[in-house]
C-alpha cells in the first residue's frame, strides 16, 4: 500500500528546521556531527565543482584574507578583481568583456536585466521597458529575477507585486509544444517569440532571458538544436537584447565554459554564478559584451547596479584559484568528454524503472525525468511529491541529489538532477548513479507504483 505523506515526508522537509548538522567535508564527500557519510551527486545546488575542501583554494581565501578581506569596489581595483576578469574574458571569448560582480546567481540575473533596460535608456529607448521569458524557468528570488521566472511553486505567494512579463512556452524536445515534434520544437517555439514580440510592439521590449539548459524548474532541459541561433536572429532583427542564464549551467557545468558555446551563439549579457567560484565564497557576475558597453559607458560612464560586496576582494580571490583548477586540470574538457560515460551509467542503474521516461542534459548537468505512463508521459500526480520523498529517501541512503517538482505544468512531474563535481573520479560517479537508481525504486515500491 502507498505510505501516506505524513509517513513518508519528515516534518521539516519544507524547512531547514530539523536537519542534520554539518560537521566537515573532502572531494566528493559530506559529513555529519554523527559520522554519516554523503557522496554529493548534485553538488549541493550544482554548485560545488570541484569538491569541497580544496587545499588550494583554502590557502588562496587565506592569503587574501591576510592582506584585506574586502576593498570596497567603489574606491579601489584589486589584484584579485582584475585577474579574475582576465580569465573569465579569456573563457568567454568573443565581446563578452565587462563585468559586475555580485555574490549570487539572484543578484547576477537581477544585474543583467537592469543592464539591458539601462542599454536601451543609454540610447534613448525608454518604452523598451517589456521582458520575455519562457514557462518552467527558474532565474532567482529577488523581485526582478522572480518576476522572469516561471516556477509556479516558488512564485505563488509575491504574486501582485512582480513586472508585468511575456510568458512563453517551455522549449521541451521531450515534451514539444503543440503542433511540433523533437525536430521542430526549436523553430516553433523561436517563431512564438517572434509573435510575441510583434504583438507587444519591438519599441515596448527591453529583453529576452532564457536557461540554455534548463535546471530547476525543467530538469536540465538543453536547448533544441538551431533554436538559439534563430532567438540571436529574432533578437538582432527587432533590437531586443538576448540575455543567457547560466547561473546554474555556466562555468563549465555543460562541457563548455559558456554553455551557449555548443549553440555557437554569444548572448549580450549572461549571468554567471554556482560554478565561478565553487562555493567557497559567494560569486557571480552580470558579464556584458562591448556593444552594450559602449552604449552605457558612453551615456552613463558606468553600469548603473552593483552592492556594497561587489567584487568582493575574497570572493574574487576564490574565484581566481577555483578558476584556476579547472583550466589547469582541465576540467571542462573531462565534463564534455564524460557526458555520455554518465548518461550511460545512469541509463545502465535505472534501466528496470519503468517509471523512467526521459534521460537528458548536457556535461555533467543531467537528469531523470518520471512518468507514470512512458507511452503518454503522463506524469505522476503533484499531490504525491515523489520528488520530496526521493530527496529523502536519498539522503538517509548517504546520497545528496537535487530532485524537483512541477516540471510538467508547474503542479505535477518529478525529475531528479543529477550534478555531480568536474573532477569526480569514475567510481564516484558509478556510486551517485547507483544510489540515485536505489533511492528512485525504494520510493516507487513505498508507493505502491513499482
Amino acid at each position: 500500500m502507498p505510505m501516506s505523506s505524513a509517513a513518508a515526508l519528515p516534518s521539516h522537509i519544507h524547512s531547514t528546521g530539523d536537519l542534520p548538522k554539518v560537521a566537515w567535508a573532502k572531494g566528493s564527500y559530506v559529513y555529519d556531527v554523527d559520522g554519516k557519510q554523503y557522496i554529493d551527486g548534485s553538488g549541493g545546488p550544482a554548485v560545488y565543482c570541484i569538491g569541497h575542501s580544496n587545499p588550494e583554494v583554502n590557502g588562496a581565501i587565506k592569503d587574501q584574507l591576510d592582506r584585506i578581506a574586502h576593498g570596497y569596489r567603489y574606491n579601489f581595483s584589486s589584484d584579485a578583481l582584475e585577474e579574475l576578469t582576465a580569465i573569465i574574458r579569456r573563457r568567454c571569448g568573443g565581446t563578452l568583456n565587462h563585468m559586475v560582480y555580485v555574490t549570487g546567481g539572484s543578484e547576477a540575473v537581477e544585474s543583467c536585466l537592469k543592464l539591458a533596460l539601462q542599454y536601451h535608456a543609454a540610447r534613448g529607448e525608454m518604452s523598451r521597458r517589456r521582458f520575455i521569458a519562457r514557462e518552467r524557468s527558474w532565474h532567482g528570488n529577488t523581485l526582478g529575477a522572480l518576476s522572469v521566472s516561471g516556477f509556479l511553486e516558488r512564485k505563488r505567494a509575491f504574486e501582485g507585486s512582480l513586472l508585468e512579463v511575456s510568458r512563453l512556452s517551455p522549449v521541451n524536445a521531450y515534451r514539444p509544444v503543440a503542433g511540433s515534434g523533437p525536430e521542430t520544437v526549436g523553430e516553433a517555439c523561436a517563431k512564438e517569440l517572434e509573435d510575441e514580440i510583434l504583438r507587444v510592439g519591438p519599441e515596448k521590449i527591453s529583453a529576452f532571458i532564457f536557461e540554455p539548459v534548463v535546471g530547476a524548474a525543467g530538469g536540465c532541459v538543453p536547448a533544441p538544436e538551431g533554436y538559439v541561433r534563430r532567438v540571436r536572429e529574432i533578437c538582432d532583427r527587432y533590437g531586443v537584447i538576448m540575455i543567457s542564464d547560466e547561473v546554474m549551467c555556466g562555468a563549465g557545468r555543460a562541457g563548455t565554459w559558456r554553455a551557449l558555446e555548443q549553440d555557437g551563439v554569444e548572448p549580450d549579457i549572461m549571468a554567471v554564478a554556482k560554478g565561478l567560484a565553487a562555493g567557497y565564497l559567494p560569486l557571480g557576475a552580470a558579464i556584458y559584451s562591448d556593444r552594450v558597453a559602449d552604449a552605457i559607458h558612453g551615456r552613463h560612464g558606468a553600469p548603473m547596479t552593483g552592492h556594497t560586496f561587489t567584487a568582493h576582494t575574497a570572493c574574487c580571490a576564490a574565484g581566481v584559484a577555483v578558476q584556476k583548477i579547472v583550466e589547469r586540470e582541465q576540467l571542462v574538457e573531462r565534463v564534455h568528454a564524460m557526458e555520455g560515460t554518465l548518461r550511460a551509467m545512469l541509463a545502465d542503474a535505472t534501466q528496470d524503472i519503468d517509471a523512467v521516461g526521459d534521460i537528458r542534459g548536457r556535461g555533467f548537468f543531467q537528469a531523470i525525468e518520471l512518468v507514470a505512463d512512458r507511452g503518454t508521459k503522463t506524469p505522476f500526480a503533484g499531490e504525491r511529491k515523489l520528488f520530496m520523498k526521493i530527496r529523502q529517501r536519498a539522503f538517509e541512503n548517504g546520497l545528496i541529489c537535487y530532485p524537483v517538482g512541477g516540471n510538467v505544468d508547474g503542479i505535477n512531474g518529478d525529475v531528479v538532477i543529477i550534478a555531480p563535481p568536474y573532477n569526480a573520479t569514475d567510481a564516484e560517479l558509478t556510486e551517485i548513479a547507483d544510489k540515485t537508481a536505489s533511492s528512485i525504486r525504494q520510493v516507487l515500491k513505498a508507493e505502491g507504483l513499482g
